[in-house]
């Protein structure tokens, strides 16, 4: 029995889980939070020294963690640009996040090459302030002599590896870390430089893409680093997704991705199309308004937590005796009607009840998403099982309505570190690779993950009706703005 481990650096921590290379089990588990000094009046959030990453990760692994590990998976924050000089020394702090100095960066960007339809042919997705591609543009406008300084370009998981192989002359990333920067393609699984200077102002050395399987190197000690990935992919392979499945991400926003042979390019900009860390595609669709949804309509109801709203959308009916809501209170981008506002339909004197206004509010939320899912129906992506993420995905309205209104299969997850794991499950198939055990073109298979199953059954229908009305308001308060 071999054992490997999976390093997940997200924004505020890092998570070590320790497994067992044929089950997947965990063995030993280590956290650490980043020692980020944040004085007041200090350096802004989005901007982190990657040392915090590194002293992050030794203290996670301390006491012996990693004793008899054979190989390392690491997982990371998306996004993260880390700009090198010639030397590999950073230019400045890693630009982290979505980072609101880039927003004016982005619109440069795309009207530069021409507008949306132009970037989603070219790599898949249209530029947002949080990618690599829109920091390099902010970089070149506000720091002109750091982006002049700028010669290689490496995200968190990449520069992470590195160190931890030493910093070797060949830097690596994979597949899925590449396909969220605004430079590199999907569909083709090349860079395009030229985006690179168009953003920075002139070439930059990027890392090599390397497979899935691949190992990136080995330690001076011997221990084997594998490729790497970012947070979204590492969850993905950690959950064990497979054709027929998605996920639905509930945060104060919403994402669906789902998994597909081939990459997307949508015109409209809805689809963002990344790869995952198989060898597969991740086409994801995000909406603005998920949990805040939630969170709102308690603040106007008086109702002190989510758990509360809950029990209160349980004492109404599907439909909501009638009741509507549009969740679109930030604007949207599921469809795209950046300035509009949320919209209350259907009132009536015997609708006029906080129970009523509850459920609509998780039927709200849920139907938006559900619009998202079929942006990717609509472009012949598979959705059999759809698995539930995030705190909400645990509150019996949301449980109670989801099926039914997905039209699928809901799957919620016992919460887990699904990333670390990810990245442990893809150190072990990269050991397995190097010994001669395990196909390259095949992960090891793992336990899949604990979890809740919930069907549809007897509610479809009901469901499908319910949804039927919310697709109704919306064509008539907003008509032809979507079209999945």
């Amino acid at each position: 029995m071999g054992i490997v481990a999976g390093l997940d650096s997200s924004p505020d921590f890092t998570r070590i889980v320790v497994c067992d290379t044929d089950t997947g089990a965990v063995l030993r588990q280590g956290y650490a939070p980043h020692p980020l000094d944040m004085p007041e009046g200090g350096p802004r959030a989005s901007d982190v020294d990657p040392q915090a990453w590194l002293l992050s990760l030794g203290e996670a692994a301390g006491g012996g963690l990693l004793e008899g590990v054979q190989a390392i998976g690491v997982s990371a924050q998306q996004n993260a640009l880390v700009p090198l000089d010639a030397q590999g020394t950073t230019v400045r702090p890693a630009m982290v996040g979505g980072d609101k100095r880039a927003q004016v960066a982005a619109a440069d960007l795309i009207d530069a090459l021409g507008g949306r339809e132009a970037w989603a042919q070219a790599v898949g997705c249209v530029p947002q302030a949080a990618q690599p591609v829109t920091k390099l543009r902010w970089l070149a406008k506000s720091e002109p002599e750091n982006a002049r300084r700028t010669a290689i370009l490496l995200q968190a998981h990449d520069w992470l590896v590195w160190q931890l192989l030493g910093r070797p002359v060949r830097r690596t990333t994979d597949r899925g870390g590449a396909s969220g920067t605004g430079y590199w393609s999907a569909a083709t699984g090349g860079y395009l430089p030229d985006l690179v200077e168009l953003a920075l102002g002139h070439q930059a050395m990027l890392p090599e893409v390397i497979g899935p399987s691949d190992a990136a190197g080995t330690t001076p000690e011997g221990l084997l680093i594998s490729a790497g990935t970012g947070e979204t992919m590492a969850a993905a392979f950690g959950l064990g997704l497979g054709l027929g499945d998605a996920v639905v991400s509930l945060g104060a926003s919403g994402s669906v991705m789902a998994v597909h042979p081939e990459a997307l390019v949508d015109q409209t900009g809805m689809i963002t199309s990344l790869a995952d860390a198989t060898g597969m595609h991740l086409p994801v669709v995000t909406t603005l308004n998920a949990v805040r949804t939630l969170r709102g309509t308690a603040e106007l109801l008086g109702v002190s937590d989510l758990e509360s709203l809950s029990d209160l959308a349980m004492k109404s009916t599907p439909g909501s005796h009638g009741l509507v809501l549009l969740p679109y209170l930030e604007g949207e981008r599921t469809p795209s009607l950046p300035h509009t506002a949320g919209t209350l339909a259907g009132l009536r004197r015997e609708s006029m009840k906080p129970e009523h206004l509850a459920r609509a509010a998780f039927e709200g939320m849920l139907c938006g998403l559900a619009d998202a899912l079929d942006v990717l129906r609509g472009r012949g992506v598979d959705v059999r099982r759809v698995f539930l993420l995030g705190g909400a995905a645990e509150l019996p309205a949301v449980q109670a309505a989801a099926p039914s209104l997905f039209g699928a299969q809901v799957v919620v997850p016992q919460p887990a570190d699904y990333a670390a794991i990810g990245a442990a499950r893809q150190a072990a198939w990269a050991l397995g690779v190097s010994q001669g055990t395990l196909d390259p073109r095949t992960p090891p298979a793992w336990q899949g993950a604990a979890a809740q199953v919930l069907d549809p059954g007897e509610e479809l229908a009901v469901g499908q009706a319910v949804r039927q009305q919310f697709v109704s308001v919306r064509e008539q308060t907003h008509p032809g703005a979507f079209r999945p």
